[in-house]
């Protein structure tokens, strides 16, 4: 998968091989040898042919000098020219032409004993500048590098020792350019996350760091879904959010480019269902964000990757993932997208394949089931189940006792949180304990030893009119039985 790079990449690389180099100076300073200047004029400033052509004729002394001697161990050119940024810089942007145009020496880097030693260094800023000019070139070239490695041939690929090591540290550099607030620092990034995700090892990796890695990343998602992490009443209740949709990105300041590289990226991921899928639900509500960005994507080739994305998650969990996908309306949605205008055979097929899906799910489902997962998914709305006096006559004492009590226990905790964004939430919480003291009054103590009833009690001074007055019938219902 080859993506455009990025314009900023592309203006820095091309500023840096215009400015003249003081070579014959850093020879004789001894920065240099005269062997590496003869080798770097060689392949300098020539068309692309005679540079292949030069590299391939000398691949061990290409490697040595990039990457340092294997057996006499004389430095690499970096390591010759560290105190020298200008060389530095400049030697970045030729060895990703090389890289980029040469294979035979990509092949040859990779099989040297320490591929990506020289490169590593270099990733640590000796500035504060987000921009500085040489982690940002070294990041690249070692996203070319690893992103080869990960899915060469086994004899051809460095040890996965040596992979496993360089990850993680391009991993936390490339971590900071997607949590910057340049747009196109954050493209960079997220272009080479996508480059890197080739392998199940490289996302495992990646899996292992979420709160680094992937954290920013569904930050950008969230801005163009207009939602943010402590979630969202609109996008819960089904509702659309107030977004417009321009040529060249979404309102809020999110490109239309930087959302398909995001997609791409979590698309990517999604290959890894059973490891992630889970996560994604309890630490980002995946499938609510998703509906929503496919209420408004854009481009065709947006709402392919989201499609695509939720197939791959729910196919592998669907225990966990089926009933909410039906909570957040997913059912209704892929319903209206049928209605669009869509050619792309992989997301026509995705689509079909999603709703046949969730047909076979919902056939079989009640309205106990359609509660229980909405409890399961820590966020309450006014579903039908809560105002229906028959569904609550005959579930409540099932509510209470299913799996040793574990939705009650669910119920607790969400009601324990603030809510500050979604008081909705508390005002449902304490219409179900209502409910059940109602239904199931010996089953009081339960509940009291779980902390709500003080909860809703605490609730009835709150400055929501909705949760107040809800808090208020959960007491009297308790209330009802305090004298007997």
């Amino acid at each position: 998968m080859s993506l455009d790079p990025p314009t900023y990449i592309l203006s820095l690389q091309n500023n840096t091989r215009a400015r003249p180099i003081s070579w014959e100076g850093a020879v004789r300073a001894k920065t240099i040898s005269d062997a590496d200047l003869n080798k770097i004029k060689s392949i300098d400033k020539v068309r692309k042919e005679q540079r292949r052509q030069t590299v391939e004729q000398d691949l061990p002394g290409f490697t040595a000098l990039l990457l340092g001697g294997p057996k006499d161990g004389s430095p690499s050119i970096f390591q010759s020219a560290a105190k020298r940024p200008d060389i530095v810089q400049y030697m970045l942007v030729l060895v990703g032409d090389c890289i980029d145009e040469i294979p035979p020496l990509v092949t040859s880097m990779l099989k040297h004993p320490s591929p990506f030693k020289p490169f590593l260094p270099l990733l640590k800023s000796t500035s504060s500048n987000p921009e500085d000019p040489i982690p940002l070139l070294a990041s690249s070239v070692l996203s070319s590098l690893i992103s080869a490695a990960v899915i060469a041939s086994s004899s051809s690929a460095p040890s996965q020792k040596h992979i496993d090591e360089a990850l993680p540290q391009l991993y936390g550099y490339v971590a900071t350019l997607v949590k910057s607030t340049d747009a196109g620092l954050q493209d960079i990034g997220v272009q080479e996350y996508s480059a890197l995700l080739r392998s199940t090892r490289a996302r495992e990796i990646f899996w292992d760091m979420r709160d680094t890695t992937l954290a920013p990343l569904m930050d950008i998602l969230r801005a163009a879904a207009g939602t943010s992490k402590d979630g969202d009443s609109t996008l819960w209740s089904g509702g659309s959010s107030a977004r417009t949709v321009t040529e060249t990105g979404i309102s809020g300041g999110v490109g239309i480019q930087l959302l398909y590289h995001c997609l791409l990226v979590v698309w990517q991921l999604s290959f890894e269902g059973e490891m992630v899928g889970d996560g994604l639900h309890d630490e980002h509500d995946i499938l609510i964000l998703y509906v929503q960005l496919t209420r408004i994507s854009p481009k065709e080739k947006t709402t392919r990757l989201l499609l695509s994305t939720l197939r791959n998650l729910l196919s592998t969990n669907r225990t966990s993932l089926l009933p909410a996908a039906v909570l957040a309306r997913l059912p209704a949605l892929l319903q209206n997208v049928a209605g669009r205008h869509l050619t792309d055979l992989d997301l026509l097929e995705d689509l079909q394949a999603l709703r046949e899906m969730l047909d076979d799910y919902t056939k079989t489902q009640t309205t106990f089931d359609e509660y229980a997962a909405e409890v399961r998914s820590g966020h309450l709305r006014w579903s039908p189940p809560h105002r229906s006096e028959a569904f609550w006559r005959e579930n409540a004492r099932r509510i209470l006792e299913a799996a040793n009590g574990e939705l009650p226990r669910k119920l607790a905790d969400i009601m324990a949180k603030s809510w500050d964004h979604d008081r909705q939430v508390l005002a449902v919480g304490c219409n179900d304990v209502a409910c059940l003291v109602r239904e199931v009054p010996e089953k009081r103590p339960m509940l009291e030893k779980l902390g709500l009833k003080t909860r809703v009690m605490e609730l009835m001074q709150s400055g929501d009119e909705a949760v107040r007055w809800e808090s208020l019938r959960a007491v009297g219902e308790w209330l009802r039985y305090s004298f007997e």
